[in-house]
């Protein structure tokens, strides 16, 4: 086996006594593989170890994993955009997000080979592993396999494979050296094993139903059966005979596992531990708050306004467009915007509650520290919207000190949420999308009709790939490990995909997304707004949230304030012919995204330089970079 490159195994432990500590990563050191695996409390802290990138650092699922997400027209990057060019088909593979996400997938890859290989040893001894030995070999497969998911399906293409070694297969008797292999030939050999590797996790694994209260998070196996789907999903995009196989997972994460939707939309996004593991639960990324800065995705606070409105470090790094906005409109407004409050149908049920709890607009009432306030921003660049999925927690009084978010500093602003990689309603929308490759409208329909139940919308679907788009979405907008530039690319080049859906992709990966630009200025804490306003009113704009502070700059409560300012308007500097006012293309897009042309190659990114160097020919550069 040629050696590429070499990860030192940095293993960490993690406490074992309830949710709140399952993901509190603290170093511990370097054990040797001779002598590790000796009893239940050795396995255990290795198998924690490989969780780590689920909590740990800006570097992979923390931060560095969503900026790509920004591909496309529904989410942009606002107070930091130093890659603009991953935004806009000009990525070079050297961007820091990028490249931390590769280093981050493969060293914790080789973790969790190191421990399967350790363990395979022990049941290839003849020693029975214990429940704790088992469920962490499944554990094990599961992460592998998961990492692997990630780096094949962003760098992989079916004449490319991408690094990847079941070390335990292919070399049974060979100690374990932490080394990445050679390429796989096809990234659909890639596919096979890292299929193979869910299956293995689903034999080890419990059910989350089994699991007491402290293992509530783990890994389990409706966690790998719904990570199997997507990963047939992806295979397919390379060969679809692969959507038969979505379809018979899909129907036994339904049948066999019990997953359904749950009654209303809005339940998936609440900030109560004890709601987290329900029937749509697959597997998350689950955050507990309070002060401990290591405890969950920080996606909550990256793209909480800029400062959070005086009281918390919010990051304001991630914006709903108004191509968003308008998507969700389709099914209409969310908000009454006499009141600010939601929009409201004959039987008392929301409009549409999906744009509600999704993106919040301006004028719109939520509750933030403790008052109810209406949305409006005061930093950055303004796109007229924030992402409203994740701020459940924000809502509480001295949300830090009871517990809700982390660190009054913002330092790592994660938030008391279980941060979805994929639910039921998930893998539902990937068996209608497998149904519509098999001529299946019917069947389709029933699915895509059935998250439009849910959501509280008119069951109006036919089965056609338009809907397929709307809904998929409008229902996994912002979730980003679901992973949205991914699905444009299948979409853009998967093999039998509709005309009008490979269209639609390729439209809106060249795309230039707007944004809803606001002009408020003369009063204290305006938002920035962008462009000039052209009819210099000056109007009530209603109340604004003040925070009451202590000496010490403490907040001690809240009141409100009339704000005064210019009245919202059109925007000349930025309008586009048959725009609505003061609707125009988010800047950053403007320069370097008007050329943008898609291209095949751009399925996938380019490894970093750094690692085609190091590895002396062995890590073939992909076509076209």
């Amino acid at each position: 086996m040629k050696k590429i490159i070499i990860f030192a195994i940095a293993l960490a432990t993690l406490a074992v006594t309830g949710c709140k500590e399952f993901l509190d990563v603290k170093p511990q050191g370097t054990p040797t593989t001779d002598t590790y695996f000796a009893n239940d409390s050795q396995i255990e802290t290795a198998v924690k170890s490989i969780y780590s990138p689920l909590a740990d650092g800006d570097d992979l699922f923390g931060r560095d994993y969503h900026w790509e997400q920004c591909v496309g027209i529904n989410m942009v990057p606002g107070r930091t955009r130093d890659w603009p060019q991953l935004f806009c088909l000009q990525w070079n593979g050297d961007e820091s997000p990028l490249r931390s996400v590769f280093d981050m997938c493969y060293r914790f890859g080789s973790r969790a080979n190191w421990i399967i290989k350790a363990l395979t040893d022990k049941e290839k001894a003849g020693e029975t592993l214990s429940y704790v030995g088992t469920r962490s070999l499944g554990e094990a497969y599961f992460m592998r396999a998961w990492l692997s998911l990630t780096i094949a399906s962003r760098y992989g293409t079916k004449e490319l494979g991408v690094p990847a070694v079941q070390y335990e297969v292919a070399f049974p008797d060979t100690p374990y050296d932490y080394s990445i292999p050679p390429q796989a030939a096809s990234v659909c050999d890639n596919y096979a094993m890292i299929v193979a590797d869910f299956q293995e996790a689903e034999k080890y694994l419990g059910t989350i139903d089994s699991y007491s209260t402290q293992e509530k998070g783990r890994a389990s196996k409706e966690a790998a059966c719904a990570m199997m789907a997507r990963t047939y999903a992806y295979w397919a995009t390379w060969d679809a005979k692969q959507w038969d196989n979505v379809i018979a997972t899909v129907n036994k994460l339904e049948n066999t596992y019990g997953r359904a939707l749950m009654p209303t939309f809005s339940e998936m996004f609440n900030d109560e531990v004890a709601t987290w593991w329900n029937k749509e639960y697959c597997w998350s990324i689950p955050s507990n708050g309070g002060y401990n800065p290591r405890t969950g995705c920080e996606f909550p606070g990256v793209c909480l306004e800029n400062k959070g409105w005086g009281v918390y470090n919010g990051w304001g790094q991630f914006k709903p467009s108004y191509d968003a906005f308008e998507e969700f409109l389709k099914d209409g407004d969310s908000i009454d915007h006499e009141t600010g409050k939601a929009a409201l149908k004959a039987d008392g049920k929301m409009v549409n509650e999906r744009l509600y709890r999704s993106i919040l607009q301006y004028g719109q009432e939520f509750e933030y520290y403790g008052s109810k306030m209406k949305y409006y921003g005061d930093q950055d660049v303004e796109t007229g919207f924030q992402i409203n999925k994740w701020m459940e927690p924000f809502k509480h009084f001295d949300f830090v000190n009871t517990g809700y978010v982390n660190e009054s500093g913002g330092s790592w602003p994660s938030a008391r949420v279980n941060f979805h990689v994929i639910r039921f309603a998930d893998a539902l929308l990937l068996r209608a999308e497998a149904y519509l490759h098999a001529n299946k409208a019917e069947l389709a329909a029933k699915d895509l009709n059935a998250i439009r139940k849910r959501a509280g919308l008119v069951e109006n679907c036919t089965g056609t790939w338009e809907e397929l788009y709307h809904e998929r979405v409008c229902e996994l907008m912002f979730e980003t490990l679901s992973d949205s530039r991914i699905d444009l690319i299948r979409w853009a080049i998967g093999e039998g995909v509709d005309t009008w859906m490979k269209n639609k992709a390729i439209a809106c990966l060249e795309g230039h997304p707007r944004a809803l630009f606001h002009v408020y200025r003369n009063y204290p804490g305006s938002p920035v707004g962008q462009g000039v306003d052209p009819t210099g009113n000056t109007v009530e704009l209603g109340e604004v949230l003040i925070f009451l502070k202590d000496e010490n700059q403490k907040v001690i409560g809240t009141d409100m304030a009339m704000r005064k300012g210019a009245e919202y308007a059109s925007i000349e500097t930025n309008l586009m012919d048959g725009q609505p006012a003061g609707v125009g293309p988010y800047k950053d897009y403007i320069d370097m995204n008007k050329n943008a042309k898609w291209d095949a190659h751009l399925a996938v990114f380019p490894y970093p330089s750094q690692q085609v160097s190091k590895s002396a020919g062995a890590l073939k550069q992909n076509a076209g970079y």
